[in-house]
C-alpha cells in the first residue's frame, strides 16, 4: 500500500524544487535498499503534478486518490507480479503509451518497480524509450541494487540514492541477493535453514559423501522459492567468509565459482534439487 507520509525527505525536497522550477528530469533511478520509500516517493511525485488541493500533494483529493488506487490514466506501474524477472513483454506496451499525450495532467508517469529484475531484452527496449521520449513523460526506475542496472540505462537517468536510510543489514543483503520484501517476510524463522546450509557447506569442503543426502533433506525442507533462494544466499555467504578468513582458499574459491553458476541455473528455471545436485557433484570432481 502506498504511503505518501513514508517518503524520502531529502529526495522529495529535491523533487519539489525541480517541480517548482520546471526542471523535473524525464527519467530517474531511485536506489533504495528497501524499495518502499522509493516507490512511495515515485507516487508522491505523480501526485504532486496532479493534486487538486492547496498543499500539494495532499493525498486526499480525487486525483491523488485515483493515482494511489491505480486508476489514473497518466500513471502506470510495472512490477514483477509473481515472476522472477521483468520481461520485454511488460516493457513493449510502454512504447505505445509513450507516444500518447497526457490524458488529464501535464505529464505521464511510468514507474518500474524492482528494476534490477529487468531482463537484458527488456533493458534494451527500455533504453530506446529513455532515448526518444515523444510525449511529456517521467520514467522512474526503482531498485535495491544499482549495479544490476544496465550501465547504458543508468547513464540516461538522474540517480536519487535512498541508501542513507538505516535498515537491517541482513535484510539489505537479502534484498541485494535478489529476494523481495514479500519473500523475506515469507521466510519466517530461518534457524533451521541456516543450520542445514552450514552442514552442507562443511560436508562440501570435506568432500563428505553425506552431502548428497543433505541435498535431499534440504530439498524437502526448502519447498518455497524464498527458502530456496535463502539456502544459496547462505552458502555464498559462508564461502565468502571462508575466503576472507583465509581458510581453505582454493576450495572456497571454487565453491563460490560454482555458486555463481548455480545462480544462472536458477535464473534459467533449473529445479532447486537439480541445482544442488549439480553443486555437490561438480565440487566432488
Amino acid at each position: 500500500m502506498i504511503d505518501l507520509k513514508n517518503v524520502g525527505q531529502k529526495q522529495t525536497d529535491l523533487l519539489r524544487d525541480a517541480y517548482l522550477n520546471k526542471k523535473v528530469a524525464h527519467s530517474y533511478l531511485f536506489v533504495d535498499p528497501m524499495q518502499k520509500k522509493g516507490l512511495n516517493t515515485a507516487y508522491w511525485l505523480a501526485c504532486l503534478f496532479n493534486c487538486l488541493g492547496e498543499n500539494k500533494p495532499d493525498g486526499t483529493c480525487n486525483n491523488c486518490q485515483r493515482i494511489l488506487d491505480g486508476n489514473h490514466p497518466d500513471v502506470f506501474l510495472v512490477k514483477l507480479e509473481g515472476k522472477q524477472t521483468l520481461s520485454i513483454d511488460q516493457i513493449r506496451p510502454l512504447k505505445e503509451e509513450l507516444a500518447k499525450s497526457p490524458v488529464e495532467g501535464k505529464r505521464r508517469f511510468f514507474i518500474i518497480e524492482n528494476a534490477e529484475k529487468l531482463t537484458l531484452a527488456a533493458s534494451n527496449a527500455l533504453l530506446n524509450l529513455l532515448e526518444e521520449p515523444v510525449a511529456p513523460v517521467v520514467t522512474i526506475l526503482i531498485t535495491n541494487n544499482e549495479n544490476q542496472i544496465l550501465p547504458t540505462v543508468k547513464s540516461r537517468t538522474q540517480i536519487l540514492n535512498f541508501s542513507d536510510e538505516k535498515i537491517d543489514s541482513k535484510r539489505a543483503q537479502l534484498l541485494e541477493y535478489g529476494l523481495t520484501d514479500e519473500e523475506i517476510e515469507d521466510l519466517g524463522d530461518t534457524a533451521k535453514l541456516e543450520e542445514e546450509s552450514k552442514y552442507l557447506f562443511q560436508e562440501l569442503l570435506e568432500q563428505n559423501d553425506l552431502a548428497l543426502v543433505r541435498v535431499s533433506k534440504i530439498s524437502s525442507l526448502a519447498t518455497k522459492p524464498a527458502s530456496q533462494k535463502f539456502i544459496f544466499y547462505q552458502l555464498k555467504t559462508l564461502a565468502m567468509k571462508s575466503l576472507a578468513a583465509g581458510e581453505k582458499l582454493r576450495k572456497s574459491a571454487f565453491l563460490l565459482e560454482l555458486l555463481m553458476t548455480c545462480d544462472k541455473m536458477r535464473a534459467s528455471n533449473v529445479s532447486f534439487h537439480n541445482t544442488l545436485d549439480y553443486l555437490v557433484l561438480s565440487f566432488e570432481r
